[in-house]
């Protein structure tokens, strides 16, 4: 059992319908690079339960609440890790 009231389903994970979080680092072309993988995937499965999410500063870590956000509200994350 768990204290959160938002809970995902659970088994394989379904890549066509599955909501994603696109997760950039704040690097210069992290959020490009999603949004061109973004583009991509509109071929095969439907986008508008992407989401996207980054991280104040490209120096320094990214916090928890963006980070728990993702892990509950999401079934896959792609982290775009550029430079």
């Amino acid at each position: 059992a768990t204290d959160d009231k938002e809970v995902l389903k659970s088994g394989p994970v379904n890549w066509r319908e599955d909501s994603i979080a696109m997760f950039d680092n704040s690097k210069a072309n992290a959020r490009a690079l999603l949004e061109g993988v973004r583009d991509k995937l509109k071929a095969d499965r439907r986008v508008d339960n992407i989401a996207f999410v980054s991280k104040p500063s490209a120096a320094m870590p990214a916090p928890a609440a963006p980070i728990d956000k993702v892990v509950k509200s999401h079934r896959i994350a792609l982290l775009a890790l550029a430079d």
